[in-house]
């Protein structure tokens, strides 16, 4: 009785939600469950490991953070490129592996006793590597999953489910951290991604067909021509070059240690969970707003929401109450998410699926390139101007680069429209299993 029950309410829900109907597109959704909410006690545990090891330095956790995100520099091309030869989901079991296994064995040697500096870095590249192979692959498999016309549900409906499960691991991972430490939160990170391995390798996607095989470098110069010939991609690409540099200097390297400076070393891990908490939530409410909103012009809303990022650091900087953080990484939360439901339905009809995750690749390459940089700069910059002036400064480069990209014409006449389905689906795509 309850397994027929448990049926008809799938069946009900696939009525109402049509893209719950296809079989690969159910497993996919079970695996953006899994993998945010255990990477969420990874952007929990890094930090507070580093900051209970090394006693607070905001240097030693720049260094760390920045071992992090810099393998994306060199390994997030050669991802897009994979990935449009392979079955993107093999792309993404491998660096599920990899994070499992960079964090995992993290989370060990903080309870076995105290990782040096070059251990923490090091492990933290493994971590980084399976993250930047992962973009290209992620972004190049959900087109292969539904039907053109049902991307923009699909994209909506997966985000939702991945913004909830990072929601409730940040709260878990929170108090995790403060009751039990950050060693154990990063094992519990290595277990569940270790988790998703099984159900992306159950997908029954399939390789591109290619008329004859090309070098790497052919294929990375095809994925740059068709990126360099839409404006709206290379500038806004440029403008989140410069916002994440800031924004990830200033969040996620000096937040969890302003919080814990503001907050105690006891309080900041439960604080710093709620705040990655209530951006989730705006993030899941944003994705049930997506999934009838559309802006009237998709490219000028995204540029102005990304210089809406400026109010983090901001918040940061002065020290604001923890419940009005909260309700600003909340808001933020909302736009966010829209802004990247937007993104992604305008990659997938845009670009030819041959080469999405190519061009997606250099999408991630140029977003995150800045990015070690400003995790290096941040903690000393932090040390040398106080932590409020490094944040305020960070928000004013947000801002800047944020006008900046309002100058090209594409960006500020690109209309919803433009975003019709452009391409015609491939028999696997329209497969309803």
């Amino acid at each position: 009785m309850f397994p027929r029950a448990v049926e008809r309410r799938v069946r009900l829900l696939a009525q109402k939600v049509p893209v719950l109907a296809i079989r690969d597109f159910r497993i996919l959704l079970a695996d953006r469950v899994i993998a945010p909410a255990s990477f969420a006690f990874s952007i929990v545990g890094v930090s507070f490991a580093v900051l209970d090891e090394t006693h607070g330095s905001t240097s030693v956790l720049s260094y760390v953070l920045a071992a992090q995100i810099a393998p994306s520099i060199v390994f997030v091309l050669l991802g897009g490129v994979v990935a449009d030869r392979v079955a993107p989901q093999r792309v993404i079991a491998a660096g599920n592996l990899m994070m499992a296994v960079g964090e995992g064995t993290f989370g060990i040697m903080v309870l076995a006793g105290h990782p040096a500096v070059w251990q923490m870095i090091g492990l933290e590249c493994l971590t980084g590597t399976g993250m930047a192979i992962f973009y290209p692959a992620s972004t190049a498999l959900l087109p292969r999953i539904v039907p053109p016309g049902a991307m923009q549900q699909a994209s909506a409906v997966s985000r939702l489910a991945m913004n909830g499960a990072q929601m409730g691991g940040s709260v878990l991972a929170g108090f995790c951290v403060a009751v039990i430490g950050p060693g154990w939160a990063l094992a519990a990170c290595g277990v569940g991604l270790l988790g998703t391995l099984p159900l992306m390798l159950s997908l029954r996607v399939l390789p591109h067909e290619r008329g004859q095989e090309a070098s790497m470098l052919r294929d990375l110069r095809e994925g740059w021509s068709e990126f360099r010939s839409h404006t709206w991609i290379w500038t806004i690409t440029a403008q989140f070059a410069v916002v994440m540099m800031a924004w990830y200097g200033a969040f996620t390297v000096l937040g969890p240690a302003a919080v814990r400076l503001h907050f105690g070393p006891h309080a900041g891990p439960a604080a710093w969970g709620a705040i990655t908490a209530a951006d989730s939530l705006g993030l899941i409410v944003g994705g049930l707003v997506s999934l009838r909103f559309t802006p009237r012009r998709p490219m000028l809303f995204i540029v102005l929401i990304g210089a809406s990022i400026a109010v983090t650091p901001i918040a940061l900087g002065m020290f604001w109450p923890l419940p009005l953080i909260c309700c600003a990484s909340f808001a933020l939360g909302i736009a966010i998410e829209i802004l990247m439901v937007q993104w992604t339905v305008a990659m997938a009809r845009q670009i030819p699926p041959e080469k999405l995750a190519r061009v997606a690749s250099y999408d991630a390459l140029g977003t995150v390139m800045a990015m070690p940089l400003g995790a290096l700069i941040a903690g000393p910059a932090a040390a040398w101007a106080t932590m409020p002036r490094a944040q305020f400064g960070a928000a004013a480069l947000i801002v800047i680069a944020s006008l900046l990209a309002l100058i090209p014409r594409d960006i500020r006449q690109f209309r919803a429209g433009q975003l019709a389905v452009s391409r015609t689906p491939s028999p696997a795509d329209l497969a309803v299993q």
